[in-house]
């Protein structure tokens, strides 16, 4: 039987974090933007499986850079 592929676990796929409803709120006031301004992500993306989110929930994605060393995206969550 192969084994089961843990899609958060694998090098090539970014550190995915769900946002709490405050840090969710300190972004938007930061950045003075709205949920529906971010780009976004479909609840059932692969990446996020672990994370149980639900639409409207932000996800932050940490991705290694060879430039900057790391780069943070934020993606709002939708339905497919």
């Amino acid at each position: 039987m192969p084994k089961k592929l843990i899609i958060g676990k694998h090098d090539l796929i970014p550190k995915h974090t769900k946002l709490s409803e405050k840090d969710k709120k300190d972004l938007f006031e930061k950045y003075k933007i709205s949920l529906k301004e971010l780009p976004k992500i479909y609840k059932g993306d692969p990446a996020l499986q672990s994370l149980n989110v639900k639409v409207g929930d932000v996800v932050k994605i940490v991705r290694n850079s060879p430039t900057s060393g790391e780069s943070i995206y934020y993606r709002g969550v939708v339905n497919a």
